[in-house]
């Protein structure tokens, strides 16, 4: 897997003409073994890590701060709390998940910002399990240019962070977006990343399940309602 993504990132960049990636830091397991595997694959010049926090948990923070020491990255931390406030004294008060995508899609403005900025492409860092429910923010960190852990499922991407000598502090956390105060993902999906790979997994070969029917269901129900978040719009095509 390891030497496979390597070789898709120098593809990516080299057939973009890009000068090299930015990625988003948060301080988590998916962003991390992006973050190692770019610089494997480009040189560290190449490589621009993101730390951008809004509100975010310390610890999430400290993570990523030791990740760019451990591993020597090229890094800029922007606090983007104060751009956050301005938006939201602008714009009408909302339900907590509007406020937490709002979050995410000022991210990826500054990600693409630093994109346009160097040349670079936007290197996405979500994996399949989220992808296919739908556990991202469209068009927020769900935006990018290349996603080299697009096909792996959590399980395979932890597999992947154990080989890359990523700190124990990330491998071990429980993964969350970092929406707000107590989120994480398993929650927030309604089971856990191990019985969502295997659901997946099985649909994925066309395997009998062996999970709960009402796990097997929301998965099912997930991807079709989520479906628009990994397409492009689709177009009215009118002849003549």
């Amino acid at each position: 897997m390891k030497n496979k993504i390597i070789r898709f990132i120098k593809k990516q960049v080299k057939q973009s003409k890009a000068a090299g990636v930015v990625l988003g830091l948060s301080g988590g397991i998916d962003s991390a073994v992006v973050a190692v595997l770019c610089r494997e694959a480009l040189g560290r010049d190449k490589v621009l890590c993101l730390v951008l926090p809004c509100g975010s948990r310390k610890e999430d923070l400290l993570d990523a701060a030791a990740l760019v020491k451990k591993f020597k990255l090229r890094a800029v931390f922007l606090d983007l709390e104060d751009i956050y406030r301005v938006y939201s004294k602008v714009l009408p008060k909302a339900q907590r998940m509007a406020c937490a995508n709002l979050k995410a899609r000022l991210r990826m403005t500054v990600i693409y910002y630093f994109a346009n900025k160097f040349n670079y492409l936007v290197c996405g860092t979500s994996n399949k399990s989220e992808r296919m429910m739908g556990y991202f923010t469209k068009y927020g960190d769900g935006a990018a240019d290349i996603l080299p852990l697009g096909s792996l499922l959590k399980r395979q991407v932890r597999r992947l962070a154990s080989t890359l000598n990523i700190p124990e502090a990330i491998l071990k956390k429980a993964p969350t977006a970092g929406l707000w105060p107590g989120q994480t993902d398993e929650s927030e999906m309604g089971m856990s990343y191990n019985d969502l790979d295997d659901i997946l997994f099985r649909l994925q070969k066309g395997q009998k399940q062996s999970g709960k029917s009402s796990l097997v269901k929301r998965v099912r129900s997930s991807i079709g309602s989520s479906q628009h978040k990994r397409r492009v719009p689709p177009i009215c095509v009118i002849d003549g």
